[in-house]
């Protein structure tokens, strides 16, 4: 059988980052590693594909620069409580399309010596005495410790962490070509739905689908049961488009308490948690393959692999501070106090400043 010193289930950005950062902080750790992803790459994911400044301060810590096709974002739209705000923040985004950046990492954590499997499918991991059995539509594979990086649904924390559903919210999307061929440099949040009982927003980002511009529209609720007729409705009115097909997904959020870790377990990403106020999860997801994989550098040099420390450690760094902050403003938000927060959110230009300096990482 197979045996590998760690296996990294997933390869998205969490997974990705993981391996990228392991390479830096223990490089000989990371040529022990395997990297299974179920999927071929180049693949598609449902996700507008926002990335903030932040996001691209972490590839640049990761030793990588932005090399695939984007749209920058200048100006952020926001409709909220009756009113339409426009707040000029150049360079507050830059929107990709996953299909692409994602192979981008893939390749990246591959040309930093981890061996990297695609179209592998994980289809059963459990606990035995000398760490885990994975079963693979390759075949077995033997780990003393995994990384679950495979998502809202993730076996690895359904089998070898938690069986609790946690906190799941859904998203809805679609994309609708740009007549004129010309590329808007602003993205659109809509916060009107709030008034109406949606716990949530609707969204457009401009991006480019094989080189010609479209917008991706979307709709995000924390209530994920029983809301897909009112969230393809908003879909519908925003994009003005009935035919383009629409995509669906759940999403798990972050929640302080939920274990993240078992001995020998780390999650990270989506299969750990994301912003509970948008839904955003790349720069999560490279912060936490971060956190993760100075855990396992720390974890593999000590020769403890029990990993006690890695909740509070996310939970008291940057990003976990951020992600509790959020989560309370998701609540207020969107709770029946929400339209009140809104109309008070509009008054102040420094405030809209202020706050989106601060979601972005630029003033944290």
């Amino acid at each position: 059988m197979e045996r590998r010193e760690l296996v990294i289930v997933g390869g998205g950005p969490a997974g990705c980052a993981t391996a990228l950062a392991l390479a830096g902080l223990a490089p000989e750790l990371a040529s022990r590693t395997l990297l299974l992803d179920r999927a071929a790459f180049p693949r598609d994911k449902t996700c507008a594909g926002g990335l903030i400044p932040h996001t691209l301060s972490i590839l640049r810590e990761l030793g990588l620069e932005l090399a695939v096709p984007s749209v920058r974002v200048d100006q952020a739209v926001v409709d909220v409580a009756g009113e339409r705000i426009a707040v000029d923040s150049p360079g507050c985004c830059w929107v990709i399309r996953r299909i692409e950046f994602d192979a981008m990492l893939l390749d990246a954590a591959r040309s930093r010596g981890v061996e990297v499997r695609e179209s592998v499918k994980l289809l059963e991991v459990r606990r035995d005495r000398e760490g885990f059995l994975l079963e693979t539509s390759a075949g077995p594979v033997h780990a003393r410790v995994v990384v679950g990086a495979d998502g809202s649904g993730s076996l690895v924390r359904r089998s070898l962490v938690s069986r609790e559903e946690g906190w799941l919210a859904r998203a809805m999307m679609c994309d609708v070509p740009i007549a004129g061929g010309t590329v808007p440099q602003r993205f659109e949040f809509d916060f009107r739905p709030v008034v109406d009982g949606l716990a949530g927003y609707a969204w457009s980002f401009p991006c480019l689908i094989g080189g010609r511009p479209h917008w991706n529209v979307g709709v995000y609720s924390l209530a994920r049961r029983g809301q897909g007729e009112r969230l393809a409705r908003v879909v519908d009115a925003r994009a003005a488009a009935p035919d383009a097909p629409r995509k669906a997904h759940p999403i798990r959020l972050y929640r302080p308490g939920l274990p993240i870790a078992a001995p020998g377990v780390l999650l990270v990403g989506d299969a750990a948690g994301v912003d509970p106020l948008l839904g955003e999860g790349i720069s999560f997801a490279l912060n936490f393959g971060q956190l993760a994989a100075a855990a396992l550098a720390e974890g593999f040099a000590a020769g403890d692999l029990r990993f006690a420390g890695y909740g509070r450690q996310v939970a008291g760094s940057a990003m976990g501070r951020k992600l509790r902050r959020l989560g309370f403003a998701a609540r207020v938000m969107y709770g029946p106090t929400g339209p009140l927060w809104f109309r008070l959110a509009r008054i102040s230009r420094r405030a809209q400043i202020t706050g989106m300096n601060w979601y972005n990482g630029v003033a944290n």
